[in-house]
């Protein structure tokens, strides 16, 4: 009797759904996507990322949230795609978190916070972006115009956020 052929694969969307990526790995996900990008101040991004992440943490975040710190910035960057995203085993909730996050050209700073307000779990995540891009070390090392300038923009989203 010859040898049976190879079961082909299922199509996408039969059987179990995949396991959702541990935090581990999506850390990994968000530090591979960011190879080699550095921030304003010449440092890697993956710090920002791990600043984020532990900052919701510190705030009482759950997985879900550390989940969508990690991956923030990844679609707005263009480290990951929208597509990408959308197919990740991840949980709704944190893809829903990740796109709230991910400003949109041209749009204005009061409905990029409206979407992060109407988004459960997304203000946490930007509180701890927010902590930790206006960190006074982070900004001394820039120069005067661009530490005003961003100085000005962070204070105005934890005001349309209703920080402060």
């Amino acid at each position: 009797m010859p040898p049976m052929p190879p079961t082909p694969p299922l199509p996408h969307d039969c059987g179990p759904p995949a396991r959702p990526l541990s935090l581990a790995e999506v850390e990994a996900t968000a530090r591979a996507a960011h190879a080699g990008q550095t921030d304003k101040a010449g440092r890697p991004y993956a710090e920002h990322l791990r600043a984020v992440a532990e900052g919701v943490r510190r705030r009482g975040g759950d997985d879900e949230q550390i989940a969508a710190a990690w991956l923030h910035d990844a679609v707005e960057d263009d480290a990951l795609t929208e597509g990408w995203l959308a197919e990740a085993p991840l949980s709704r909730r944190t893809k829903d978190i990740v796109l709230a996050l991910t400003k949109r050209a041209g749009e204005p700073p009061e409905a990029y916070a409206a979407r992060i307000l109407a988004t459960p779990g997304a203000r946490l995540v930007k509180e701890a972006d927010l902590a930790h891009n206006a960190d006074p070390a982070r900004l001394a090392v820039l120069d005067g115009a661009t530490r005003t300038r961003l100085t000005e923009k962070y204070t105005r989203m934890r005001a349309l956020l209703g920080q402060g």
